[in-house]
């Protein structure tokens, strides 16, 4: 599925960059931005896609690798801009934490399973959909739905060790859908 894009006529003219030479370690104090011109034909650029995840188990999942192969063509369009990702369910949640050692994701799901109650003798009164709906609805509030992203020089501009998990919260695995967009010069 390619991304829609949306045109917009406010013109933009330039991105605000922190630069080496600008940070206050460099300079000894202060905080100077430097402002680099991009000037965009046209404006600034949108563009859209609904990304369909597919069914993990239960836990936290690196989804980065997945979400970046999806959007990466039209991200390399961007020059300065920002990733906005919205998780599509109510019982699954996104969030941005460590990329690299497993453990940080499985000690996330133990915290969690921990702090939320479950199982028959948990005091929910929401129990239609079985006893781990109500439970994962919770932690997906404590997460979140949504996630911002900046975009810098057609990538997604996150540190060394961060990734983005979509954390499953129900037994059962079911995909899901995250919908990206993409806005900047």
């Amino acid at each position: 599925m390619q991304m829609q894009c949306c045109p917009v006529s406010v013109p933009v003219k330039c991105c605000l960059v922190r630069t080496p030479s600008s940070s206050p370690s460099s300079r000894g104090g202060g905080t100077a931005v430097d402002s680099i011109p991009m000037i965009a034909a046209g404006g600034p650029k949108w563009a859209q896609k609904t990304i369909t995840l597919p069914p993990l188990k239960r836990g936290c999942h690196l989804v980065t690798p997945k979400i970046v192969k999806e959007i990466g063509e039209d991200l390399s369009e961007f020059n300065c801009g920002l990733a906005h990702l919205f998780l599509q369910h109510t019982s699954a949640s996104l969030t941005i934490n460590e990329n690299y050692d497993s453990d940080v994701r499985d000690d996330t799901e133990t915290f969690l399973n921990t702090i939320v109650p479950e199982g028959t003798s948990a005091p929910w009164k929401h129990t239609l959909e079985g006893p781990d709906d109500m439970p994962a609805h919770i932690k997906s509030s404590m997460f979140g739905c949504t996630l911002m992203v900046p975009i810098t020089n057609g990538k997604l501009n996150m540190g060394t060790w961060q990734g983005i998990w979509l954390c499953e919260h129900r037994d059962y695995p079911t995909a899901r859908k995250v919908v990206v967009t993409l806005n900047g010069i």
